[in-house]
């Protein structure tokens, strides 16, 4: 290595970027010693530009990499070191062979992980009703907040609590940082980014505004999956099909039709007391939403019950019963129940039968309070009762007490174990609300791509052919998934510690908001956070008031902004000399395990904005 320090800015050809080899004598210490080793190497590195990027390269001359932002959240451990390591290795190789290597360090900060530890080391929870105080001072600072109890917590505004949350990852950054630069990475260090910073937010919302204006981003109210204890929509690709246990029960509706029933029973169907057709549910609790018994068309045994109405134990609410060719005629007794909502078929049930909604479960996971409309009988109305409020546990136990009275559930409940969906931070099973979210379209629903005039879905299993895989057989999962998908991608959160929608929404003169009038501002004033900014046109003291405004309070999902780093960490929008060297970039080195998510999502981004991959290689 050159005793003389060399200059970042190195000349343009590939053989002159090559460090001179220049002899040196041996010294000898008086005593051998590795303390020091990694300060004394790493700041010679710093001081000398080894692994500065060269500005004046050509593109054709530069290896560029999409560095995985580690989650600074987390704790460190080896396999932070083996995962760094076969990237560091890549870089190392492509400078040898003469290229001026691009290798910039990234910080993923923003989600569920930070804004927990937030709480529990501040002794705080986040209000986005409430004003800013810029002199906030947090009521703990360190572990003493994690016995502080969630009711005792200090409310603050949004824009405080992102401020603490900035606080505390500023810190982890650091510990990450140090890790590295003992390792000897060869990253360039003055190359970096977080994902909340004010770079990547602009960036996210800049990108964001483009989809909405293109057709590519939209609302809807529909039913989506809901983690209770986070209290926020999940997507699909965050999805954890684990074990869970639990019971069966044999519930008995009741025919209203005999004639019908008796034919029926004459076709196989197991028809009790020549009355009644037996179900089997894993969630009791679910029956007063009951809006359909479903069998499959085909199914003889109940087609003379097609058309016809059957009323459901308790409660006493008619429903119909009717065909659909997703019912399995060898599961239980071949005839289901469709509640709206308790598993991903009930909503394809109730799209396709076009039935109507009767949710009855809120958002933390209780039963709604009031009593609903359909519910007439007095006996309905009064189990109902008994259930409002209640955990869908207790209302469980609740109702199994009172099926088992009534005689309408035969016989015991039985134990069994099913796969169900949870969040993968979460412990509780997902369940199944109603809500108004945002969406990025990704092929998940038919949609054909203006700009190209292609199904987004072909056009994005078209980009995947395109990539480059390492191994190459990975590539197979990418189309596995991009095949596999049943929605478009989900990106609103109902948290606070994220990238925030840049989007208010006019309150009409009854006071009631219009989610379809929307506010956007101009792409040089991002970032904006609409909790505490004011769109153009109004004031503050209209927020919220009849002819005034609301501010979006939810959040990014955090794939949306970490399926733009390719373009935060080569200057999309700030820097492009630099975009214009290092994109699109060579390489995402990544786990196989965060295909579906970060590298599809990566692809989407890229294709929507550039109609072009980000990267040439992945693996």
């Amino acid at each position: 290595m050159s005793e003389t320090p060399t200059s970042h800015a190195a000349p343009s050809s590939s053989s002159s970027r090559l460090l001179p080899s220049e002899p040196h004598s041996p010294r000898v210490p008086a005593k051998v010693s590795t303390d020091g080793l990694e300060t004394t190497w790493g700041e010679r590195w710093e001081s000398e530009g080894i692994y500065a990027f060269d500005r004046s390269a050509e593109r054709a001359e530069v290896f560029s990499i999409d560095t995985p932002p580690p989650t600074v959240s987390g704790s460190l451990h080896v396999g932070h070191v083996f995962s760094y390591t076969h990237t560091d290795t890549v870089a190392r190789f492509q400078r040898m062979r003469g290229k001026a290597v691009f290798y910039p360090m990234g910080w993923d900060d923003n989600g569920l992980p930070t804004e927990r530890r937030v709480q529990n080391y501040f002794g705080v929870r986040c209000d986005p009703s409430l004003p800013y105080d810029p002199d906030f001072t947090p009521p703990h600072t360190g572990g003493e907040g994690k016995s502080i109890k969630a009711r005792d917590q200090v409310p603050v505004s949004r824009r405080n609590f992102v401020e603490l949350c900035e606080r505390l990852t500023v810190e982890d950054e650091k510990q990450f940082e140090a890790l590295w630069r003992r390792l000897g990475l060869s990253v360039d260090w003055s190359h970096t980014y977080q994902t909340i910073g004010e770079r990547a937010r602009k960036v996210a919302q800049t990108a964001f505004l483009h989809n909405l204006e293109r057709g590519e981003a939209y609302q809807a109210a529909a039913p989506g999956l809901w983690d209770v204890t986070f209290q926020t929509a999940v997507a699909q690709a965050e999805l954890e099909s684990r074990e869970y246990p639990g019971f069966y029960h044999r519930l008995a509706f009741h025919i209203v039709d005999e004639e019908a029933a008796a034919k029926a029973e004459a076709a196989g169907a197991p028809v009790e007391g020549g009355v009644d057709v037996c179900i089997e549910t894993t969630r009791p609790e679910l029956l007063p939403a009951c809006v359909a018994l479903v069998a499959h068309p085909d199914d003889e045994r109940y087609q003379p019950l097609f058309g016809t109405t059957v009323s459901s134990p308790v409660f006493g609410v008619e429903v119909p019963v009717l065909p659909h060719p997703a019912a399995e005629k060898d599961k239980g007794a071949g005839i289901a129940m469709c509640c709206t909502f308790g598993d991903t078929t009930d909503i394809d049930w109730w799209r396709d039968l076009q039935l109507p909604l009767r949710a009855i479960l809120r958002k933390d996971g209780r039963i709604e309070t009031e009593t609903p409309e359909w519910i007439t009988s007095e006996a309905g109305r009064e189990m109902y009762e008994a259930m409002a409020g209640k955990t869908t546990f207790s209302a469980r136990e609740a109702l199994v007490a009172r099926l088992a009275q009534t005689g309408e559930m035969r016989g015991e409940p039985v134990k069994t174990v099913r796969q169900t969906n949870f969040f993968e931070k979460g412990d509780k099973p997902l369940e199944i609300v109603t809500s108004r979210q945002w969406y990025i379209r990704n092929g998940g629903k038919e949609w054909t791509n203006p700009a190209s005039g292609t199904d987004l879905r072909e056009e994005l299993l078209e980009r995947g052919r395109q990539l480059e895989f390492h191994p190459d057989f990975m590539r197979v999962r990418y189309e596995n998934w991009v095949r596999g998908l049943n929605n478009d991608w989900l990106v609103s959160r109902q948290r606070f510690f994220g990238v925030p929608f840049p989007l208010w929404y006019k309150v009409g003169a009854d006071g009631e908001v219009d989610y379809d009038a929307i506010l956007t501002p101009a792409e040089s004033e991002l970032p904006v956070d609409p909790s505490s900014d004011v769109p153009a046109g109004y004031t503050e003291d209209q927020r919220g008031e009849p002819g005034g405004f609301v501010g979006e309070l939810d959040i990014m999902d955090t794939w949306a902004t970490s399926s733009l780093s390719p373009q935060l960490a080569s200057g999309w929008l700030s820097d492009e000399d630099l975009f214009g060297r290092v994109y699109p970039m060579d390489l995402r080195p990544q786990g196989q395990d965060i295909i579906r998510t970060w590298l599809f999502t990566t692809v989407v981004r890229a294709d929507l904005e550039f109609a072009a991959l980000p990267w040439r290689n992945a693996g």
